[in-house]
């Protein structure tokens, strides 16, 4: 005689996208969110249903920011400076208790060759894309452990993959690989205690940081060698931001997804 295998997919419910990607009830914070990428990143999670911290140095277009989209709260946050961002974070934990999504955004480069690169320069990189990154993860960490729940999104790129050449950027490759590090260690830190810690790589897209490529001849650089040809539209990294802030990513963690119109996979 012989019995049937039960099919478990077919008796389990499967969730819905509207379900997966709902982020309703939970709060998160966006660094970097005055400008480029951190404002398409804090209006998408508000879209999902979260109430939005969005920190900057810039508090008066963070204000701006936030009249025009109901959901979103302006905190002063200069991630260069170990105060503030001690304040900020000392600010949240007191306003929410636990973060549920912490999107360390917050970026900056100092183009140059390398043999010509100050040390104070680059200790600035490193200081804002590093240091200020690990402080604020850190302290906002601490009460979503105690919590079990939470999701850390670390903001890399692809020249934390491969190197930058022909643009010169030695700081700032030796930041994006440390996060990509920081991101994956964090990861097993945590995994055991409910929060997972992920990295998203962009490629080349449209910003405050690369308005001089994106000006210049580099952009035709980037096009040719580009295997879809193009450089990418902001709104192209909000799937992935999703993706791992939400439901849908649940068994997600310590990765580095490259959004780069398959520039690493030359």
């Amino acid at each position: 005689m012989t019995t049937a295998r039960r099919d478990t997919v077919a008796d389990t419910k499967v969730p819905g996208p509207a379900d997966l990607f709902d982020l309703a009830g939970r709060t998160a914070l966006v660094t970097g969110a005055s400008s480029g990428l951190g404002v398409n990143f804090a209006i998408a999670l508000r879209h999902a249903g979260a109430s939005v911290y969005v920190a900057a140095r810039r508090v008066d277009r963070l204000n701006d920011l936030c009249a025009r989209h109901p959901g979103l709260t302006a905190v002063a946050c200069d991630v260069s400076d170990e105060g503030s961002v001690a304040e900020a974070a000392a600010r949240i934990n007191g306003e929410v208790g636990a973060l549920d999504i912490l999107v360390n955004n917050a970026g900056t480069s100092v183009p140059g060759r390398a043999e010509d690169e100050s040390m104070p320069d680059f200790r600035y990189v490193m200081d804002v894309n590093v240091h200020g990154t690990f402080k604020l993860t850190q302290l906002l960490a601490r009460p979503m452990l105690d919590a079990g729940r939470g999701s850390v999104i670390n903001i890399a790129s692809i020249l934390g993959l491969v190197a930058a050449s022909p643009n010169r950027l030695a700081s700032y490759c030796a930041s994006k690989g440390a996060i990509i590090s920081l991101t994956r260690e964090l990861a097993v830190q945590w995994a055991r205690r409910g929060v997972r810690v992920n990295a998203i790589a962009p490629g080349f897209f449209p910003s405050e940081l690369t308005t001089e490529l994106m000006d210049g001849p580099g952009n035709d650089y980037v096009t040719r060698n580009t295997p879809m040809g193009r450089t990418g539209d902001p709104n192209e990294l909000l799937g992935t931001l999703l993706l791992l802030a939400s439901d849908a990513g649940t068994f997600i963690t310590g990765q580095v997804i490259a959004v780069d119109g398959g520039w690493t996979a030359r």
